[in-house]
């Protein structure tokens, strides 16, 4: 049983910032204002992140080790929940990549993130729309997609609206329980709003690899500023910049932050891998040969401090890279730090460094 402990510091609750102290075990069992205890540390939600392929040199594709790596490396940046997010890839690819994700699922490392599941990032998306993913996108696969859900539970899948034009990939999603996604597509607002009057539920990597907004073609990003409840944001500075995160933080009420990040994330420059694609990390990008960014070197530690900068404040920063992502799930027992919900906690120092993270109420090692 894990022992019952006391945090202090100021505390991001549901209600706001809360100065005092925080008692839990596996659980939080009280929040306890007090304006005298200490503030060298401010007490988030664990990050949950809904689109990550890699990070500390493994890739999700390469089987259970590699899940184990890269779920233990985001850990270490304040991710506790995570989906291990595969690319577009052969069928064979696709099924071994499962595999691996529901041996890591059902070995778990308790110093890693939980991999609650998969984030189908391909391969029913659209060809000329692919932008970093590997060139194996196919038409709509029912029977493919059942039995990669049966290995490893899908909790979100990525498609393009354009390439099932009778809608009969989506209902299979939607009476699944998988969220749709809109993304890597070149579909049109009227695609677009229809695939979300069926039922898909949002945009993956908003205004990245789908079709842009113009006056007289609004387009993928059109609908979602328009329509979208929900949607994902690589908010690295990089894939967006500013003035767009501003604009569609005012347009979607549940715009959460992922990362999107790859192998190379937390790696010195060099060469690494996003499925089949070889991948070079320079600074803070990753790109393919040609240019196209490839995924990002971005942590979810890393999005909360640029959802600061861009002058949200820290409960809502919060809710932006936890909270959110939680409600878009349905989890009921993460994401929010009130009694009864997991001591899933980052602690940051005075610096907004990660000073510690604990899963689960326990102190993650290393």
């Amino acid at each position: 049983m894990t022992e019952i402990r006391t945090l202090e510091g100021r505390i991001v609750a549901p209600e706001g910032i809360v100065r005092g102290r925080l008692r839990h075990d596996s659980r939080i069992l009280a929040i306890e204002p007090d304006d005298g205890a200490r503030d060298e540390h401010l007490i988030l939600p664990g990050f949950i992140d809904l689109h990550v392929h890699g990070g500390g040199g493994a890739d999700v594709m390469d089987g259970a080790d590699a899940v184990r790596t890269m779920a233990r490396f985001h850990a270490r940046q304040g991710t506790t929940t995570l989906l291990a997010t595969t690319v577009t890839a052969p069928a064979d690819e696709l099924r071994r990549a499962f595999a691996g994700i529901a041996e890591a699922r059902a070995e778990p490392d308790p110093d890693a993130a939980e991999v609650l599941g998969v984030h189908l990032e391909g391969p029913f998306l659209n060809p000329e729309a692919l932008g970093a993913q590997p060139p194996f996108a196919i038409a709509p696969d029912l029977e493919l997609i059942a039995g990669l859900h049966e290995a490893a539970p899908i909790r979100v899948a990525t498609m393009a609206p354009e390439i099932d034009p009778d809608g009969r990939l989506l209902a299979w999603l939607v009476a699944h329980g998988v969220r749709a996604q809109i993304g890597h597509t070149s579909c049109s607002y009227a695609e677009a709003r229809a695939a979300l009057d069926q039922g898909a539920a949002g945009f993956t990597h908003l205004y990245n690899a789908m079709t842009g907004l113009h006056h007289r073609a609004a387009g993928a990003v059109g609908c979602a500023l328009a329509k979208a409840r929900f949607a994902e944001l690589i908010l690295d500075f990089q894939h967006v910049e500013a003035g767009a995160a501003l604009a569609a933080l005012r347009a979607i009420p549940g715009l959460y932050g992922i990362t999107d990040a790859v192998a190379a994330c937390g790696m010195p420059d060099g060469e690494y891998h996003l499925g089949r694609h070889p991948i070079r990390k320079t600074g803070q990008t990753v790109r393919l040969a040609d240019g196209t960014l490839a995924g990002s070197v971005l942590t979810m530690g890393r999005a909360f401090a640029n959802f600061l900068e861009l002058g949200l404040d820290e409960a809502e920063s919060a809710r932006r890279t936890s909270g959110l992502a939680a409600d878009y799930l349905g989890l009921e027992d993460r994401g929010r730090l009130a009694p009864g919900r997991r001591a899933d906690l980052v602690l940051l120092d005075t610096k907004g460094a990660i000073a510690g993270v604990m899963r689960e109420g326990r102190p993650l090692d290393g």
